[in-house]
């Protein structure tokens, strides 16, 4: 594939054949070296060629191969000439990252980190088909979760209204109806309210270990040995029936409307035909239910900290920095040719960043721009940023939401075979829990690029500013 380097930190797939755009992949020359091997720069061209896409299809320097799309893949739909498809949304609808801060004096959380990591595991329910015994929502509660997402679990007391004030869309997104969810889906998600799930989810507490802009970090309560606690889960098997069913009617939707695909995994329908806004709907329901997901996560993370430190969560400081969904498709507005457009913006594997003064923005955050949490991997580091400069006019204002792979599970299984991970994170003074040996062989650091180069390129992009580096002390892992 023939690519041109604009610039240190984005090459450019010049459009060729039936793309409608060219592609845009953030990557400096070291990190192009592992994507360059990979099977995700066809898909950015793939989409490019999708009806309506608008500006370029972009990837985010986390990049790596996914359904459809690319993780990393963000691209934007004209309303009346474009498409929507799950493969630019991915099976694990909203799944998405919150931190939490603390007033936690470090010292005492490092003497108790065994019992808190095994008060967490005991707490948030993990591993795969996870589900909550004491927990089963009726029809009419599934849909409040599905039209009301945080705000939900916030009316019975799972949290407050300042969570609200600091998650993406307040936790709500816009247009859900579910009249769209089958029987399936429903029957699937009641139990799983509150639920970590597998794979690369997490519940992990960490310390700020630099800080890299004191005034933002300030702002967000981040200072230099602040405890924090990161909470990484989507809409378990309630978006992930969702996404399945939604496949199989946009499929039907794609040949009626003879919509030519270079990859069948692209499957799509108009944004104004009946199945395009079936599927938006069905979406939302399923964000709003991972909104309300990683609330009650959150109220079950404070439970468990006020027994283990024999005080209320409000005086242990508790409170929620933010919460950012990477995975879902939303109707924003956006500059197109110099004047204001609605775009269906998806984003999968990628966040939104906002930059200051924009009117999305949290009032108290104002003066910086949104939140941009980019988790690493739990042997090394994650970093919190912010919306940057360039955002809005580069990317529609999207940014990495991680590492990325560099490793697929089954090869990070063979490379690890005999390997003890939960020892060697122990001698990093890391203590770990998860559901299954081979859930931490999957997820061991050298399966995943260094968000340090995914950060620096980010930053070189004008994508975000970097905030505070964040350090693992003890992980809890699906």
């Amino acid at each position: 594939m023939k690519v041109e380097r604009i610039n240190e930190s984005t090459v450019r797939i010049p459009r060729t054949g039936d793309m409608n755009v060219e592609g845009r992949v953030f990557a400096d020359r070291n990190l192009f070296q592992d994507i360059a091997s990979d099977p995700c720069l066809e898909q950015v061209r793939n989409v490019a060629s999708l009806p309506g896409i608008v500006g370029a299809s972009l990837a985010m320097p986390d990049i790596h191969w996914g359904y459809g799309f690319p993780i990393g893949g963000v691209a934007a739909f004209d309303m009346n000439t474009g498409v929507v498809s799950p493969g630019g949304v991915g099976y694990d609808i909203n799944c998405g990252v919150r931190i939490l801060r603390s007033d936690l004096p470090l010292d005492d959380v490092r003497a108790q980190m065994e019992h808190i990591v095994n008060t967490l595991f005991a707490s948030v329910p993990s591993g795969l088909g996870s589900r909550r015994k004491e927990l089963t929502l009726t029809d009419e509660e599934m849909e409040e979760v599905c039209l009301t997402g945080a705000r939900w679990a916030v009316k019975r007391g799972y949290g407050t209204d300042g969570d609200l004030l600091h998650t993406e869309d307040s936790g709500t997104l816009p247009g859900a109806d579910f009249r769209a969810i089958g029987p399936r889906p429903t029957e699937r998600g009641r139990r799983q309210m509150g639920t970590l799930g597998s794979g690369n989810h997490f519940v992990e507490v960490g310390v700020v270990d630099q800080v890299l802009h004191p005034e933002f970090a300030a702002m967000m309560g981040l200072d230099y040995n602040t405890v924090t606690i990161s909470i990484h889960t989507g809409s378990r098997g309630f978006g992930y029936q969702v996404c399945a069913e939604s496949i199989q009617q946009l499929q039907r939707a794609g040949a009626r409307f003879k919509i030519p695909l270079p990859d069948q995994q692209l499957v799509c329908a108009p944004l104004r035909s009946k199945e395009g806004k079936l599927y938006l709907q069905a979406m939302a329901c399923s964000a709003n239910f991972a909104f309300a997901n990683r609330q009650m996560i959150t109220h079950l993370v404070r439970g468990a900290m006020e027994r283990i430190f024999k005080d209320s969560a409000h005086n242990l400081g508790l409170t929620l920095v933010y919460d950012v969904a990477h995975n879902i498709a939303k109707i924003e507005t956006h500059e197109v040719d110099g004047k204001p457009k609605a775009l269906c913006v998806h984003r999968k594997g990628a966040t939104r960043a906002l930059p200051a003064g924009h009117p999305l923005v949290p009032v108290d955050y104002s003066k910086m721009g949104t939140p941009v949490l980019i988790p690493g991997d739990m042997g090394r580091y994650s970093y919190v940023a912010v919306g940057g400069p360039k955002a809005l006019k580069d990317s529609f204002g999207s940014c990495a939401h991680g590492a990325g792979r560099v490793m697929g599970r089954k090869q990070a299984l063979r490379v690890t075979q005999g390997r003890r991970i939960a020892d060697e994170l122990a001698h990093q003074g890391i203590v770990v829990r998860a559901a299954g040996e081979s859930t931490l062989r999957e997820e061991f650091s050298g399966a995943y690029k260094d968000v340090a180069e995914v950060i620096r390129v980010a930053e070189n992009a004008g994508l975000a500013i970097p905030v505070v580096r964040l350090r693992p002390l003890g992980v809890v892992k699906g």
